[in-house]
C-alpha cells in the first residue's frame, strides 16, 4: 500500500514539474544555478588569495625553490615555549654540508625574528653572520658571510625567538580548560605542509631530509612530546620550575613531520603484537576515552607489517589529542595529533559513525608512517599519490578490523562518487598538479579512486619495491611506482595511468546493446564528462578505461574484459539470452561515469527491486543517473522513477547515497513551487524502511543498522513526517527532563527534528545542552544542526553563537555551514554574516583550508553567488 502511494505521489510530482515547464523533461530548470553553485568549488589556494582581489585573479608568481648548494644533515633544535605571553626562544644548531662554495644561505623561515647566526666549518674557525635578509613572501631567509663558505662539512648555529600563535599552524598555543573551569594552554604543532619554518629556520622541502635531535625547556608539571622517545628528563639549571627534555635522534626525515607538544593530558598504554609502545593521550580525566584508538592501533601496526613486508621503524607512537586543531589528523612520525572528535570515543555517548569516523583516521595516518613518512614524495606535485594511497588503505585497514561495517561499499558513497563529481567541475585539474600547492579533496579521493584500486588488483605491488626507489632518502615519485607495477604485472601500467593522471576529468562511458541470437552486442563510446553539460569542444579528451561487463546470470562474476582505448568499440558478450541484464563496470571500480540506453536502463531496474544487483551497484547506478541529469543530459523524472525501485532497499550506504542527493534536489527546488511535493516524496519513499526499523535498537543488530536508523529517521524528521516529529519531541522532552537519555546514535536525528520544527525555547534548550556538554562529539554534534531553525530572528542568533568563544575556532565553519545548508532563509543569512564578518573570519583562518571550506559552504549552497572578488578586503597586515 504504501509503495502504491509512493507511486501516486511522484507521478503527481513529476506532471506537475514537467507541465509546468516543458523543457525540464530535457535540461531542468535549476540546472544553471547548481552548475554556478558547483563551479565556485575551486582549489584551497586559489581560493585563499582571490578574496584578496578585486575582479580579477592573481597573477602567479614564479616559485623558486631552494638552492642545493647547502643541504642539512642533523638538526639540533632546542626550544623554549612561555605559554603565559605565547612566544618561544629557539636554537638551531644544523650539520651541514655545502656542495658548491657560497657566502650565503639560503633557508625557508616566516614569521620568526633571527637574533644571531654563524657557521662553524668542520675544523675551521666560527663565521658570524653579517646579514639577515628576510623576504617575506617567499618565506625566505637568505643569511651573508663576510668570506665564503668552502665546500665541505660545517655547523650552522642560529639563535631565534618567535610567536606561538592562535592560527592552528606552525608552533601554535591551543586553548582548553581545566577541571576546575580554569583556562590553559598547550603548545602544539601542525607543519603540513610548509608550516616547519614558522618554528625554526629550515629547508622546508619534503625531499631534503634529515635526521633530528630535538631538546623542548618546558614547565615540569606539563607533558612534553615529540616524535621519538625521552633519553633524558634533568631541571633547567636557569629556572628551578623548568624541565630540559631530550628526545633520541629520529630517523631521516622531511621537516613537514616535525613535532612537538607540551600540555597536560593523561594516556592509556599497550603493546602491538609485534612490540611496539602505543599510547593515546586525552585531555585530563578522559583517558577512558582512548581506549577505542588505542584498540584500532595496535591492531593496525602489525597488519601494516604484514602488508608492507616493512616493521614500523620507531620505538613507540603517540596519538594525542588536540583542542584546536584544524585538520582532523596529522601523520606526524611517531607523534599522530588529532582532533579530539577523530580520536576520542565515549563509551556510553559516542555514536556508531564516531566510532568508524576513528577508526578510518587512525588507519589513514598510521599508513602514512610507512607510506608518506619512511618514502616521501619527491615533491608536492606527488601529493596525490601520498594522500591517495593512506586514504584508500584505511578502508583496507578498517575493513580487517571491523569486517561488520562493510566498509567497502561506504567508500564508494564517501569518496569515489564525490570525487567523480569533483573532477566533472570546469575548474578541475590534473591528479598530478605542477603548481606549488594543492591540497583539494582530489588529492584526497580520486587518486585512491583511480589507481589503488588497481594497485589492490596488482597484488604484488605491495611488495614490488617501494623502499627502494631512492634508498638513502626514501623518495618517490608517480613515476617510480608504474615502473615498479609493470615489472611486477608485466602490463602497461605507464600507458594506461598517465592518460589518467596528466589530463584533468574523467569519461562518460556510452552504452547500448542489439541482440543478436544468443549473443549480446555492445556500443561501447567514450566522451569527456562535464558537470556543465555534454562536452562540445574540438579536442575531446580520451582515456585508456578498463572495462568490466557482467551479466545477471552472475552480478558478482565479471564476464569481460576489454581495454577501451579509442573513442569507440563494438562488443560481443557471447551466450546472453534476451531476458538477461548486462551491466557495465560490477563493483563500482572503473572511474567513470555510465549513460545507459533507455532499453538497458529498464532492464536494470528489476535488478535493483529483487536486489539482484550488488549494494555497490544500486549505489552507482542511482548516483550515476542523478549526475546526468544534474548535467542536463537526460531528465529527472527518470532518476525519481529510478528511486521508487528502492523501496525494498536494505542496504544503509545506497540510502545514504540516494538521501545525500534527494537533499541536493530539495535544496534546489526549495527556489520553486515544488519544495513540498520533493518533501512528500522524500516521506513516501523513506516511510517503509523506517517503520521496519523503528525507533529503538533491536537484538541480533549492528553498526549498520544503527547508522540506518539515525539516517532514515533524520531525513523523515526533516521532511516532517508527523509520526516521527511527534515521537521525536516525546523522546526529546525525556530526554532533557533527565527521565530517558537518548542513545547517541538517536541524538542527531531528534536534536535535527527539534530545531527543524522548533522555536526560541527550543534552541534555547539546545544552546543549554551545547554549554552542558562534557564531550567534545556531543558539542560538534549539537553545532551541526543548530542551523535547521527555521524562523529569521533565531537562525541570526546561530550564526552569532557561532563566532562565540563557545565554538571552537575550528568548529565555527561548522555551524555557519549548517545554516547556509539548512534552508533558502539560511543560505541568504549565512552569506550576509560571512560578508559582514569578513575580515575576523580571514585573519582567524590566516588563509589556510578553513576559510576555502567556508567560502566553499557558503557559496555552494547561495542561489546566486556573485563573485569571489565581492568579499571585502582584509587589511593589509592581514595579507
Amino acid at each position: 500500500m504504501l509503495l502504491l502511494l509512493g507511486r501516486r505521489v511522484t507521478l503527481s510530482f513529476v506532471n506537475r514539474f514537467t507541465k509546468s515547464s516543458p523543457s525540464s523533461l530535457s535540461k531542468p530548470v535549476f540546472i544553471s544555478s547548481l552548475l554556478i553553485k558547483f563551479r565556485v568549488a575551486h582549489s584551497c589556494f586559489l581560493v585563499s588569495t582571490a578574496v584578496r582581489n578585486r575582479g580579477t585573479m592573481p597573477e602567479r608568481r614564479p616559485f623558486v625553490r631552494l638552492p642545493t648548494d647547502v643541504y642539512p644533515v642533523n638538526y639540533g633544535l632546542c626550544l623554549k615555549p612561555d605559554l603565559i605571553d605565547f612566544t618561544f626562544e629557539g636554537k638551531l644548531e644544523a650539520l651541514v654540508e655545502v656542495t658548491q662554495a657560497t657566502n650565503q644561505i639560503v633557508m625557508n623561515c616566516a614569521d620568526i625574528d633571527i637574533i644571531t647566526a654563524s657557521f662553524v666549518p668542520q675544523g675551521g674557525e666560527e663565521i658570524n653572520a653579517t646579514g639577515f635578509n628576510y623576504q617575506n613572501e617567499d618565506e625566505k631567509v637568505t643569511l651573508s658571510f663576510p668570506s665564503t663558505l668552502q665546500k665541505g662539512s660545517g655547523t650552522l648555529k642560529i639563535d631565534f625567538v618567535g610567536e606561538l600563535n592562535d592560527k592552528m599552524k606552525g608552533f601554535y598555543r591551543s586553548k582548553y580548560t581545566t577541571s576546575a573551569g580554569e583556562i590553559r594552554y598547550a603548545a602544539v604543532t601542525q607543519f603540513e605542509a610548509t608550516d616547519a619554518r614558522r618554528a625554526f629556520p629550515c629547508w622546508d622541502e619534503p625531499a631534503i631530509k634529515a635526521t633530528f635531535d630535538i631538546t623542548l625547556i618546558v614547565p615540569k608539571e606539563r607533558i612534553a612530546l615529540s616524535n621519538m622517545n625521552v633519553i633524558e628528563r634533568k631541571p633547567y639549571p636557569d629556572d628551578e620550575n623548568l624541565l630540559e627534555v631530550k628526545f633520541a635522534t629520529t630517523p631521516i626525515m622531511s621537516t613537514y613531520l616535525v613535532a612537538f607538544v607540551i600540555g597536560e593530558y593523561d594516556f592509556v598504554e599497550s603493546q602491538s603484537s609485534d612490540g611496539v609502545t602505543v599510547r593515546v593521550y586525552t585531555p585530563v580525566g578522559k583517558a577512558e576515552q582512548g581506549k577505542f584508538a588505542l584498540e584500532v592501533a595496535t591492531k593496525t601496526l602489525p597488519f601494516y607489517k604484514e602488508y608492507f613486508s616493512v616493521p614500523y621503524p620507531l620505538p613507540k607512537i603517540d596519538l594525542i589529542a588536540i583542542a584546536d586543531f584544524a585538520a582532523g589528523a596529522m601523520e606526524n612520525w611517531g607523534l599522530v595529533t588529532y582532533r579530539e572528535t577523530a580520536l576520542l570515543i565515549d563509551p556510553k555517548n559516542s555514536c556508531s559513525s564516531s566510532r568508524q569516523w576513528v577508526a578510518l583516521v587512525v588507519g589513514h595516518e598510521l599508513a602514512h608512517q610507512w607510506f608518506g613518512n619512511l618514502v616521501t614524495m619527491e615533491w608536492w606535485t606527488h601529493l596525490w599519490l601520498n594522500e591517495g594511497f593512506a586514504s584508500w588503505i584505511e578502508y583496507l585497514c578498517v575493513d580487517h578490523c571491523f569486517p561488520e561495517y562493510d566498509i567497502w561499499t561506504q567508500f564508494v558513497s564517501a569518496d569515489y562518487t564525490r570525487a567523480l563529481d569533483l573532477d566533472a567541475l570546469d575548474s578541475s585539474h590534473p591528479i598530478e598538479v605542477r603548481y606549488r600547492l594543492s591540497f583539494m579533496a582530489l588529492s584526497y579521493m580520486e587518486s585512491h579512486s583511480v589507481v589503488i584500486k588497481m594497485l589492490q588488483q596488482v597484488r604484488t605491488c605491495r611488495k614490488c619495491g617501494l623502499y627502494n626507489f631512492h634508498p638513502n632518502l626514501g623518495l618517490f615519485s608517480a613515476e617510480d611506482l608504474w615502473d615498479c607495477l609493470e615489472e611486477a604485472s608485466g602490463k602497461p601500467i605507464a600507458a594506461v595511468m598517465g592518460s589518467w593522471t596528466k589530463q584533468m576529468g574523467f569519461p562518460i562511458i556510452v552504452v547500448d546493446q542489439e541482440q543478436q541470437g544468443d549473443n549480446r552486442i555492445l556500443k561501447i563510446s567514450q566522451k569527456k564528462f562535464c558537470a556543465s553539460g555534454p562536452h562540445n569542444g574540438e579536442d575531446c579528451p580520451s582515456w585508456m578505461v578498463p572495462i568490466s561487463i557482467c551479466t545477471s546470470d552472475d552480478p558478482t562474476c565479471t564476464k569481460l574484459k576489454v581495454l577501451l582505448d579509442r573513442p569507440e568499440m563494438t562488443i560481443t558478450l557471447n551466450s546472453v539470452s534476451p531476458e538477461q541484464w548486462v551491466k557495465i563496470n560490477p563493483g563500482t571500480v572503473g572511474f567513470y561515469r555510465i549513460q545507459y540506453s533507455s532499453s538497458m536502463l529498464q532492464s536494470l531496474l528489476p535488478g535493483v527491486r529483487d536486489l539482484s544487483l550488488q549494494p555497490v551497484d544500486r549505489l552507482g547506478l542511482q548516483n550515476d543517473l542523478f549526475s546526468l541529469s544534474r548535467a542536463g543530459m537526460i531528465s529527472t523524472v527518470e532518476v525519481l522513477k529510478l528511486m521508487e525501485a528502492f523501496v525494498n532497499e536494505p542496504n544503509y550506504t545506497v540510502w545514504s547515497d540516494l538521501s545525500c542527493n534527494l537533499g541536493v534536489l530539495s535544496s534546489l527546488l526549495s527556489h520553486t513551487d515544488f519544495h513540498e511535493e520533493i518533501q512528500e516524496f522524500i516521506r513516501d519513499l523513506f516511510t517503509p524502511i523506517g517503520m521496519k526499523l523503528g525507533w529503538d535498537s533491536k537484538p541480533g543488530e549492528g553498526h549498520l543498522d544503527a547508522l540506518l536508523r539515525g539516517l532514515v529517521l533524520g531525513k523523515l524528521g526533516k521532511a516532517g513526517h508527523k509520526p516521527t516529529v511527534e515521537e521525536a519531541r516525546k523522546r526529546f522532552k525525556d530526554h532533557v527532563e533527565g527521565k530517558q537519555v537518548l542513545p547517541a546514535d538517536l541524538r542527531s536525528p531528534v536534536y535535527l527534528t527539534m530545531l527543524k520544527h522548533g522555536d526560541s525555547s527550543t534552541l534555547e534548550t539546545m544552546l543549554k545542552l551545547h554549554k552542558q556538554a562534557d564531550m567534545q562529539e556531543e558539542k560538534n554534534r549539537i553545532e551541526r544542526v543548530l542551523g535547521a531553525i527555521s524562523a529569521p530572528d533565531l537562525i541570526q542568533k546561530v550564526l552569532t553563537f557561532a563566532l562565540s568563544d563557545e565554538v571552537r575556532p575550528q568548529d565555527t565553519v561548522s555551524v555557519i555551514g549548517g545554516v547556509a545548508g539548512s534552508s533558502k532563509q539560511g543560505r541568504k543569512a549565512a552569506w550576509k554574516f560571512v560578508k559582514d564578518n569578513w575580515e575576523e573570519l580571514y585573519n582567524r583562518y590566516q588563509g589556510g583550508f578553513l576559510i576555502s571550506r567556508l567560502v566553499k559552504l557558503n557559496l555552494l549552497t547561495h542561489p546566486s553567488p556573485p563573485p569571489l572578488y565581492v568579499l571585502p578586503h582584509p587589511s593589509p597586515h592581514h595579507h
